[in-house]
């Protein structure tokens, strides 16, 4: 899979849903596919990674506890999150379901 780049205001602040659809729709088509949503939702995993290694270690984690997470781990998480959101099954997250509770 391609990675796309992290969006360099990835850190910006964002507030509404069409904050978030804009900052992750990199191709603009106005939805947001699965490798967008792993691009923007993993540069806190990437940020926190301090040795480059792919796993966060529990000192890299909040608190500095915890059990290792390695990368894949990471994306798998983040698949299944983006699979519960998408409620038309179109392999695509709208604004309308970004915008919809974790289920």
């Amino acid at each position: 899979m391609a990675w796309l780049s992290s969006p360099a205001s990835a850190q910006a602040r964002v507030e509404t849903t069409g904050d978030y659809l804009q900052r992750m729709d990199v191709d603009g088509d106005g939805r947001v596919s699965l490798e967008e949503y792993l691009a923007w939702m993993s540069y806190a995993f990437d940020a926190m990674d301090a040795n480059g290694d792919g796993v966060l270690d529990p000192a890299e984690q909040p608190g500095g506890t915890g059990k290792a997470i390695t990368r894949s781990e990471h994306l798998a998480r983040l698949t299944a999150r983006f699979r519960r959101q998408d409620a038309n099954r179109d392999g695509f997250l709208s604004a309308k379901e970004l915008a919809a509770p974790p289920q």
